[in-house]
């Protein structure tokens, strides 16, 4: 009956709903039942507009703004999370352990998350100029972080993305949470510590070199994190320039990998194409050791911290180069991704020497920002990277050697040595570079280097990753070791590819010439004019005769293209034919056949070596 009562509207005046509390007082009391609530809030309001009062809306939400106020919900609130690293402003929410909630308008509490959560730092990423934020949030009693792009925190479906690191945030409350998290950032934007950040390593354009810049905070992917924090200095400088030094006196390919890890920092002020260098041997010659040595220079080289293992997919060793960003790519073991399907390393060879990622598609539509780097990618395995059908531009881009002798007498003393003292080489080098004139001398260096070079047997690109490994070695030899005992153009030029074991078809050729030696009785009838086995063709003076069919299956077998060849053949000379065509018709076991008739050349190939790129599709 009571209710009853309650649910019937007094009659208020005009003065009443401008001058007093009264009509709002009253609809007040119904707010624990939302539902009626809104009936008699309808009731008023026609109660309202009957009497001429306009805006009655307006001043009920004012009314109840007032109430939420006195209750002690004001802009002047602070977050009270237990062990919160700062105090925030906390405005219309209550930031408490039990989490952040706020009032709605009828003065009911609205979970926001049911566990604290406030930013805590807000990060400018020194390469993109992006804006992110990191987030602290308590589980139980532990306080976590994270780093989020400002785009994904702005969006209530992207938000959604938090619950992978522990954040309780679904459908439901996701718009809230977003809300939440630009209002208290909004409100506390001079308390809200800001920090410089960066995604990769290396040079970094106008700000130096990465991690070398003060007070830099890693904003990155986390699967780098680990790297990130490698690249440091510890121990004593002196112990690992002595174990250094002893390396050098000996003269080994440990020099190599040495000289490597300096030059991938000067590729880009020498406008400088990414190259690898690949040592390849047998297990007790230090191949692991080596790479250790290269990763000392500028981290921890222990397995696991700087030095990687190749990932079985392009894009993730494209996302690899594109963090170490200058900094050497130590890659152990190459060869052991063959069990990960890959037959040849032509496709990786092309793809991390471009130095330029592939254009992609962004979730949110639009183009991806093209990764982009230069730097040294230094591997080992217990075979050469390249093989017999290589491309002549994956041959290119290689600076290979057999590692035949330890890279060092004590492997195992340097070991010891390097695992505690590294990371001074690399940031003391750095620093050179970024003093005046140290870029024009770098490049002055390269550049002698690199004429030097061309006097020798040796291709353009070869010549420019050489002469990076050496200008880099010159430099740190007077910088760091003082030995006089850097790498001379004699060194590189023993285990630089020499410009006709870059053409492909000169290989090719070759191996057609070893096919036939090794296959006599595939040409040669005997004397009753009779094959054994197999008949591939003949050999008629210094023109051999291999079936068309033949040829094509055994080249393909290799991986050579046999239409390539043929035209490089023929426009050499190399080539008998009818007429216009790259084959001729000969008589083989007494019958007329299709054939590829090569013309044996007993002086050696004349050097008419091109430097054109191989096309490969990716």
């Amino acid at each position: 009956m009571e209710s009853t009562k309650l649910t019937i509207v007094p009659e208020y005046s005009a003065e009443q709903f401008y001058n007093t509390s009264e009509p709002y007082e009253f609809l007040y009391q119904f707010k624990d039942d939302k539902f009626l609530l809104g009936q008699m809030r309808e009731k008023v309001k026609a109660q309202a507009a009957k009497v001429g009062v306009r805006g009655f809306i307006g001043l009920w939400n004012a009314y109840l703004e007032t109430i939420n106020q006195q209750r002690g919900i004001s802009l002047d609130n602070a977050t009270t999370f237990e062990g919160q690293q700062i105090e925030l402003f906390s405005g219309q929410y209550i930031c408490d352990e039990y989490g952040v909630s706020t009032t709605d308008k009828y003065g009911y509490e609205q979970f926001i998350c049911r566990h604290p959560i406030m930013p805590i730092e807000r990060l400018v990423n020194i390469d993109s100029g992006e804006e992110r934020l990191k987030i602290a949030y308590k589980k139980g009693k532990v306080w976590r972080t994270l780093i989020a792009e400002k785009s994904v925190l702005a969006s209530s479906n992207s938000i959604l993305q938090l619950a992978a690191n522990g954040v309780l945030v679904n459908s439901e409350n996701a718009k809230a949470l977003s809300t939440y998290l630009f209002e208290i950032e909004n409100l506390n934007y001079e308390e809200i510590p800001e920090q410089k950040s960066v995604g990769r390593l290396g040079w970094i354009g106008g700000h130096g070199f990465s991690p070398y810049v003060d007070e830099l905070v890693f904003d990155g992917e986390n699967n780098f994190k680990h790297i990130f924090n490698a690249v440091k200095s510890n121990g004593n400088r002196q112990e690992w320039v002595d174990v250094m030094l002893k390396l050098r006196a000996e003269k080994s390919p440990g020099r190599i990998f040495l000289a490597s890890a300096f030059a991938s920092v000067i590729l880009e002020p020498c406008g400088l194409l990414p190259f690898f260098v690949h040592a390849w041997g047998g297990t007790e010659t230090g191949k692991t050791v080596g790479l250790m040595i290269a990763a000392s220079v500028w981290a921890c080289p222990k397995m696991g911290e700087y030095i990687t293992t190749f990932n079985s997919t392009l894009v993730g060793q494209e996302m690899t180069a594109t963090f170490l960003n200058s900094l050497p790519m130590c890659v152990d073991e190459l060869q052991i991704q063959s069990s990960a399907g890959i037959k040849d390393f032509d496709k990786i060879i092309y793809q991390l020497t471009e130095g330029v990622g592939r254009t992609r598609g962004a979730k949110t539509g639009g183009l991806q920002k093209i990764n982009s780097w230069r730097n040294c990618i230094i591997t080992n395995g217990e075979q050469p990277i390249s093989n017999a059908n290589s491309g002549g531009g994956a041959v290119n881009r290689i600076i290979e050697f057999e590692c035949d002798q330890k890279v060092y007498s004590d492997l195992v003393g340097i070991c010891a040595v390097i695992n505690q003292n590294y990371g001074f080489a690399g940031r003391e080098f750095v620093e050179y570079l970024q003093t005046e004139g140290a870029f024009e001398r770098v490049n002055a260096l390269q550049k002698e280097y690199y004429r030097e070079l061309l006097k020798t047997d040796s291709t353009d690109k070869q010549a420019a990753s050489a002469s990076a490994i050496l200008a880099a070695d010159h430099i740190a030899t007077e910088l760091i070791f003082k030995d006089g005992n850097n790498l001379t153009v004699e060194d590189m030029v023993k285990i630089m590819t020499k410009k006709q074991e870059v053409n492909v078809h000169t290989r090719a050729y070759d191996y057609i010439m070893e096919l036939v030696a090794r296959n006599p009785n595939k040409f040669v009838a005997n004397e009753y004019g009779n094959y054994q086995g197999e008949v591939w063709g003949k050999i008629e003076a210094d023109n051999i005769y291999i079936i068309k069919s033949v040829f094509d299956r055994e080249m393909s077998l290799q991986g050579y293209n046999s239409t390539a060849f043929l035209a490089w053949a023929k426009r050499l000379g190399y080539l008998l034919t009818n007429k216009e065509r790259r084959t001729i018709v000969a008589r083989i076991a007494g019958n007329p056949t299709n054939c590829v008739c090569i013309v044996k050349k007993s002086e050696p190939l004349p050097d008419d070596f091109e430097e054109i790129e191989d096309e490969f599709d990716f």
